[in-house]
């Protein structure tokens, strides 16, 4: 008897394992066979650098929260009054794209092509280097602004600007090529998931990724000029090595966080309008509620490596394209 029933016993617990692999091995029914949590555990948080990829194919380096020393002190080689004083700022954890936006990416999204280097004699992309991964580049402000939420619409995320009460871009109507009221009112949507430009204590937050030096390398700023002369810089693009165009993203070194390209090719758009820096330490920052310009990070091609400095900060009016001028995205 008692054979019979460890018999019976485990015929049960066979039925029960059978039954639980056919589920997907998690009692879901709906999940396939390979597809387990278990397979792939995603961690809690992730580490800083950690890259996902979004629906679009958006790749997307995880930042983590921390406090850094905002500026430059007066002792950096090429720095500018503008980018003090300096001041302890804390930041919350977000995602910020790994690569400048492409023409390809501004293509599948607002079916364009608005760039200065788009093909056309000598608007060839260097030998090598592929087209559309160039950085979209003669693109407004304004332009990004409705790049960003049309990008959100599209991967199901809440879109972040309001403009007019409305987030559809649609709404809006068209770009203004002068300044417009309308549109320097843009406002964030709290508790937005969407994509957004980044604020300017974001971007050079994650530039540093940790350094203190005049570029996120970590070498001493005393070889500016080294970098400023270099005939191909493993750093980024600059009038020395730029051959007075953009170049693919992502030919240059990453930075400690995972970044590309930020020092150098192309400026970048931020959310801030361009102002003189408080004295007091902030928590993450958004700049003053208007302005004139809006403030561009990191560099370009055709400039020298004085303006690519982690700690550089100029401005174009949000109206104003040139063939300097890019971005990048961030996310919650």
């Amino acid at each position: 008897m008692k054979n019979r029933n460890v018999l019976f016993i485990c015929s049960l617990l066979l039925v029960v394992c059978c039954l639980f692999t056919a589920c997907g091995g998690n009692g879901d029914p709906s999940s396939p066979p390979g597809n387990k949590p278990d397979d792939n555990p995603t961690p809690s948080t992730p580490n800083p650098g950690d890259v996902i990829e979004s629906s679009t194919g958006i790749k997307l380096a995880w930042i983590p929260a921390g406090t850094f020393t905002m500026g430059s002190p007066s002792t950096e080689k090429g720095s500018f009054s503008n980018e003090r004083p300096q001041r302890q700022v804390t930041m919350s954890a977000f995602y910020m794209s790994v690569y400048q936006v492409t023409q390809a990416q501004w293509f599948e999204v607002m079916g364009t092509y608005p760039s200065y280097f788009h093909g056309g004699s000598g608007r060839e992309p260097a030998a090598g280097e592929v087209q559309g991964n160039r950085p979209v580049e003669n693109v407004r402000w304004y332009e990004a602004v409705v790049f960003a939420n049309r990008l959100s619409i599209t991967e199901g995320f809440t879109p972040t600007y309001r403009i007019n009460g409305s987030t559809n871009p649609a709404a809006w109507g068209a770009v203004p090529t002068s300044s417009n009221a309308t549109w320097n009112a843009a406002t964030i949507v709290a508790g937005s998931t969407g994509y957004r430009l980044p604020t300017e204590a974001q971007w050079e937050y994650a530039c540093r990724a940790g350094t203190t030096t005049a570029f996120n390398d970590g070498i001493t700023e005393d070889y500016y000029n080294d970098i400023d002369t270099a005939a191909d810089s493993p750093l980024g693009w600059f009038s020395s090595n730029g051959g007075s165009m953009t170049h693919e993203v992502g030919k240059k070194a990453v930075n400690g966080w995972g970044l590309c390209d930020m020092h150098g090719n192309v400026y970048e758009w931020c959310w801030d309008w361009q102002a003189t820096y408080p004295s007091v330490a902030e928590t993450d920052p958004q700049g003053p509620h208007s302005g004139d310009r809006r403030v561009v990070r990191g560099g370009n091609f055709d400039d020298s490596a004085r303006f690519a400095r982690s700690a550089f900060r100029g401005g174009g009016s949000p109206f104003w394209p040139d063939n300097l001028t890019g971005f990048r995205l961030v996310r919650p």
